[in-house]
């Protein structure tokens, strides 16, 4: 027998196949909180509550496929860097039948977020509270924008706890902080972003020269607008150059 014989004789129904889904976690930040973009479920299980945006991946759809059609239909976003971030296949974990979820993570910046927001209305920016400090784990909280706490379905608030993990984790060793940023930046608005990460303040001297010191910032001689105070210097992005 050869492949092809055992192709055609191979039953693939001799297995049970679970269906799949993608999630995708699109955060960023708004008036300095870590935000995500939720959808409220109009139909059963969980109806009424918030969720992820998401849904089925097709028998001839990729993975990556199925992430960008979710992104159009559900967050009315053209074009995000989507990037997997954990798969999620908990027997329990979708009361319908066996159902394993690959979750996506976006970073936007606030302009893509409020960009998003005005595109699809029916989009909850949810705050994320992180009721665990430092590497700890556990559920996320979402918050609606009258900070009541909200139920989310499935197993998202776990989801979103694997989000938040994954920042904390490589915030100090990768430049995920600038996906978070507008092209044109102050130092404080870079800290502002590390401590809603980090759910905690840094000493100001201290965070300023290790930044620095990673030489990822381009100083550009221009300073914000508009400030009260002695207007603060503005900064880029610069990727390291490597040998």
């Amino acid at each position: 027998m050869n492949e092809t014989d055992f192709l055609k004789e191979y039953d693939p129904s001799a297995f049970q196949r679970p269906s799949v889904t993608v999630d995708l976690v699109l955060l960023g930040l708004r008036e300095s909180r870590p935000t995500v973009l939720l959808v409220r479920r109009a139909e059963y299980p969980h109806i009424g509550h918030w969720a992820l945006p998401g849904g089925f991946v097709g028998i001839d759809e990729s993975l990556d496929d199925a992430a960008a059609r979710v992104l159009r239909e559900k967050a009315g976003m053209a074009h995000a860097h989507l990037e997997q971030l954990y798969t999620f296949g908990a027997v329990d974990r979708d009361p319908r039948m066996r159902i394993v979820s690959v979750a996506y993570l976006a970073l936007l910046s606030e302009q893509a977020l409020e960009a998003a927001l005005s595109a699809m209305p029916a989009l909850l920016p949810a705050a994320i509270q992180v009721p665990w400090a430092g590497e700890a784990g556990g559920p996320v909280n979402g918050l609606s924008p009258d900070n009541e706490t909200l139920s989310l379905a499935f197993d998202h608030a776990d989801i979103l706890a694997t989000a938040m993990l994954r920042l904390r984790g490589k915030l100090d060793y990768s430049d995920v902080a600038f996906a978070l940023l507008p092209e044109l930046f102050t130092l404080r608005q870079l800290q502002d972003v590390h401590e809603a990460i980090l759910g905690t303040p840094l000493n100001k001297p201290a965070f300023r020269r290790r930044q620095l010191d990673k030489g990822w910032l381009a100083a550009t001689g221009a300073h914000e607008a508009g400030a009260a105070y002695r207007p603060a210097e503005l900064y880029r992005f610069q990727r390291p150059v490597t040998n």
